[in-house]
């Protein structure tokens, strides 16, 4: 089990790489992770959600993603609650400190899925949440050290130099574990170093002499990285604006989803994407604004207003710029967004942007499906997935963005106005498909040669020979058949 001393310190990238290292060393590998919070989601092939950063680190492996290699998935809706998702499915939402207290409840499930997952495998990689130093959490633990123990998994702990006082972090886990799990911890390793490495050493005999653990390796910071879809919001704090003949402005809203729908974007040299924070406003020399996904799309609205962004969207609009919106992006560009059984929050009903003739009411049925078709402007085919709750219906749905494969035949998705400058639609990953982009983009007169998917195959094995490189591989395969 890969712990770490606490959030974006790299759990789930070294998880992907070695993911990929080990099968292609011939190991049948397997990623799991009993606990995620995260609302960058993936879906499986029958429907079922999990984080995204375990669908890439199945894609590392060769293999297609399963429910059970993440059976809990908490997808915040509030800064106090979440909706649960439990083997794919949704088991409900609840406040933190509600699910605090029935969390112990899900352990024989995550045991059941673990089980499934380690049939026929050599070896299962397992990824933990946070920070096992999370003392106050660990009553009834399911991410780090409960389940850990539960399993009985040896760890290796992983801290992150990149964010300053690594020595601390490693050593403190230490020091506020229990003894027994301490002793559960077979070594660590230090993640995204830049510069000399050997300039670390006096510091990694440190972390050796105060805690007893051996050092696994120093691994350098890898660019090339950044290339993987992202999970964490926080990672889009990372992501730097870059000068380019397509500005594209995308509005950081408070519940902001599935936003991995923007690399694809974020890696063409010819556009730049702007991620608008709060309190900022949106450019106004914008040739495209973004509306993306959003957990909660009544409480983004109200998110959105409180920002001003709504003005600065109708500006926008008056200039003759585009707009496009994703998902919940894609509702709030409607007249109404409906809640009549109170699925988001107190049932009612609010005003949108009514920059589409379209109306939005959401139902307690949520649809998660993989979804491929074509884009009706151009005849590219394109492919990714739906995972929304909601119908969205209106004159403007008569002029369809996409027709999905559907039974057989194909079913229209989303709508676009008479001028066609503002459009929406459900589909995610839309801007992954090489052949749509390209004509998106040609659409505003750019031309495009990046080869998205191509290039996370390249990422998954540079990190995989990047890690091999800079990580006693022999001594990790030896922990993990330790037990």
């Amino acid at each position: 089990m890969i712990q770490g001393t606490g959030s974006n310190v790299g759990k789930s990238t070294l998880v992907a790489g070695l993911c990929r290292l080990f099968a292609r060393q011939g190991l049948a590998v397997r990623p799991f992770k009993p606990q995620n919070m995260s609302n960058n989601a993936a879906v499986t092939a029958d429907g079922g959600e999990i984080g995204r950063a375990q669908a890439v680190q199945a894609r590392a492996a060769g293999l297609l993603p399963s429910v059970h290699m993440n059976p809990v998935l908490l997808k915040p809706e509030t800064d106090t609650g979440a909706q649960v998702i439990v083997q794919g499915r949704r088991w409900g939402t609840l406040r933190a400190r509600d699910y605090g207290t029935r969390k112990a409840e899900l352990l024989p499930l995550v045991l059941d899925s673990f089980e499934r997952i380690s049939a026929g495998a050599d070896l299962v990689l397992v990824e933990g949440a946070g920070s096992p130093a999370e003392i106050n959490l660990r009553a009834g633990d399911i991410a780090n050290m409960g389940f850990a123990e539960a399993a009985d998994l040896p760890v290796v702990l992983a801290g992150d130099i990149d964010r300053g006082g690594v020595i601390a972090s490693l050593v403190g886990t230490h020091a506020v574990l229990e003894a027994g799990e301490r002793a559960r911890i077979a070594a660590f390793l230090v993640n995204k170093f830049r510069g000399d490495a050997r300039l670390f050493a006096d510091g990694a005999a440190a972390v050796v002499a105060r805690t007893g653990w051996p050092c696994l390796g120093i691994v350098p910071f890898l660019p090339a990285a950044a290339h993987l879809p992202a999970e964490d919001a926080l990672d889009l704090e990372r992501r730097p604006s870059r000068a380019g003949p397509l500005r594209v402005a995308v509005p950081v809203l408070a519940r902001i989803a599935n936003f991995d729908d923007l690399d694809p974007l974020a890696m063409e040299p010819g556009v730049d994407l702007v991620l608008v924070r709060p309190g900022q406003p949106i450019p106004g020399d914008a040739d495209v604004v973004i509306l993306p996904g959003s957990k909660s799309t009544v409480g983004d609205l109200a998110f959105l207003r409180a920002q001003g962004w709504d003005i600065d969207i109708l500006a926008h609009r008056r200039r003759g710029g585009h707009v496009l919106g994703l998902c919940g992006g894609y509702q709030m560009l409607g007249h109404t967004v409906a809640d009549p059984d109170g699925v988001e929050g107190p049932p009612g009903e609010v005003a949108g942007l009514a920059l589409l003739d379209v109306a939005t009411v959401l139902t307690g049925d949520k649809l998660t499906v993989a979804a491929r078709g074509r884009h009706l402007a151009t005849g590219e085919s394109v492919q990714g997935y739906e995972i929304h709750l909601g119908r969205t219906t209106g004159p403007d749905c008569g002029r369809p963005v996409l027709a999905l494969q559907s039974g057989g035949g194909e079913a229209p998705d989303g709508a676009s106005s008479a001028d066609g400058l503002v459009q929406g639609c459900y589909m995610h990953g839309l801007f992954g498909s090489d052949s749509f982009r390209r004509a998106w983009l040609a659409g505003f007169g750019r031309s495009s040669e990046l080869a998205y998917e191509a290039g996370i195959e390249a990422a998954l094995d540079g990190l995989a020979d990047h890690l091999a490189a800079h990580l006693d591989i022999p001594r990790l395969l030896a922990i993990a058949t330790a037990r």
